[in-house]
């Protein structure tokens, strides 16, 4: 392994043997031996069940790597594989220096042990000294901010003052590697706060990270890379962000699928036509402030056609003023009878955070749930107040979804498909929004 390389994953499998009944266990433990001896084939009681299977990457030092994936795709596993907590089945693991991992909720720590003992404990598994301890020590019960709790059982915690302490210990001990799977899930917005002003701390004195989380904007807005894991297999690595689409695509299962823009006259018959005028339809792609590199996927029982955002007096525009008018429209042509269609609008910065989505079955005056025919084409406006938007760059992910049982099935989503620039004339803020700051100085 190179001197630059923090984790190098090679091959990486493990298998776990499943028994259906206990008794089960007992005969594989006995009957193979016997038939073997009598130069019988040996008789399986167990099924194989592959956590993890054939996993390879490399991550540098320093880099801070996010892995998604569902529940059950393999994650922990593939942690506790790196962590040494488990032995793989196949296939190699190796690390470049000390790691420092919150893995379960609460995993080593003795929850007889006052949270001193087990900052000390916890401390000299990790190979520290009683100075380097005590040195410490302060920082790390200032961090998990947990008071007079210090000196009391674990066991009395409750689970977000576990997890406060357990961050606590390891990120103050400077590790090489920092290993957090779901692990900060249960702490509250104040603290998510002070663990990633914590991990870019930690960035910038080298330490590789590994963050496992459900958040598919933590991933963006965090990680340098990401891995997306299922059924055991590394699925896609790559860019954030591609990495997030994919994972969302996962999530609703439904594959994304290519499918050809028609032109206008590549339509079919005239029945098969849009009902709305033919100068509003145009090819979404040609569109100004199509983004070539949008994300587009669902079963295409509808598809999205065309779009305008329109500005004032302008339309089809990219410049947004705040203060004047803004709507997005969108056209949307019916392949299938759809009876609750549910339209949606989301807007993102170019690194993934959303500033605001709504839709139209939860937005205030709603639900609006207009049936739709196959073979019709509807028009729909998102009308949008952006007083306090702030200036900068922005993109605009449309899609429309069926209410079907309950479930919201996608029929064609189109992330980040447009793109807008804002300005805020009126205002000298800096920021994602303006909230109109009033400053008031009185002498006293």
């Amino acid at each position: 392994m190179s001197s630059d390389t923090a984790i190098r994953v090679a091959n990486l499998s493990k298998c776990y043997l499943i028994y259906d009944k206990p008794q089960d266990r007992l005969k594989q433990s006995i009957v193979p031996r016997l038939q073997r001896l009598i130069g019988k084939h040996p008789t399986s009681y167990f099924r194989e069940f592959w956590a993890l299977k054939d996993v390879s990457f490399e991550v540098k030092k320093g880099e801070t790597v996010g892995i998604i994936g569902r529940n059950g795709a393999g994650k922990s596993t593939l942690l506790q594989l790196i962590c040494g907590t488990l032995t793989p089945t196949y296939g190699n693991v190796e690390v470049n220096g000390r790691v420092a991992a919150l893995l379960e909720l609460g995993s080593g720590f003795n929850p007889e042990f006052t949270g001193r003992e087990n900052v000390y404990m916890n401390a000299t598994l990790l190979g520290l000294s009683r100075e380097e301890i005590d040195e410490r020590f302060e920082q790390i019960v200032e961090f998990a901010d947990i008071g007079d709790f210090i000196d009391q059982p674990i066991k009395m915690y409750s689970s977000g003052m576990v997890v406060r302490l357990a961050f606590a210990v390891s990120t103050c001990l400077n590790p090489d590697i920092l290993v957090v799977d779901e692990a900060l899930a249960v702490g509250d917005v104040k603290f998510q706060a002070k663990c990633f002003r914590r991990f870019e701390e930690l960035n910038k004195r080298g330490t590789t990270i590994l963050l496992v989380t459900h958040s598919p904007e933590q991933i963006v807005r965090h990680c340098d890379w990401a891995v997306l894991i299922d059924g055991g297999a590394v699925v896609m690595r790559g860019i954030p962000k591609d990495v997030v689409n994919k994972y969302l695509d996962m999530q609703f299962g439904v594959e994304r699928r290519k499918v050809k823009v028609l032109n206008d006259d590549e339509w079919g018959s005239d029945t098969d036509k849009p009902v709305v005028p033919k100068e509003v339809i145009g090819v979404f792609e040609q569109r100004a402030g199509y983004n070539p590199h949008e994300y587009r996927w669902g079963n295409r029982e509808a598809e999205i056609i065309d779009f305008c955002v329109s500005c004032g007096d302008r339309t089809h525009t990219t410049d947004i003023e705040t203060g004047l008018p803004v709507t997005v429209t969108i056209w949307v042509k019916y392949h299938e009878n759809i009876d609750y269609p549910i339209y949606g609008l989301t807007i993102k910065t170019p690194d993934g955070v959303t500033v605001f989505g709504c839709n139209s079955r939860d937005f205030d005056e709603g639900p609006v749930f207009p049936a739709a025919r196959r073979g019709e084409t509807v028009r729909v406006s998102f009308a949008l107040r952006t007083q306090n938007l702030g200036t900068g760059d922005y993109l605009i992910s449309v899609g429309v979804a069926e209410l079907r049982s309950g479930e919201v099935v996608p029929l064609d989503r189109r992330y980040d498909s447009i793109y807008i620039h804002v300005m805020n004339r009126s205002s000298n803020a800096f920021g994602l929004a303006d909230l109109s700051l009033k400053v008031e100085v009185t002498a006293v």
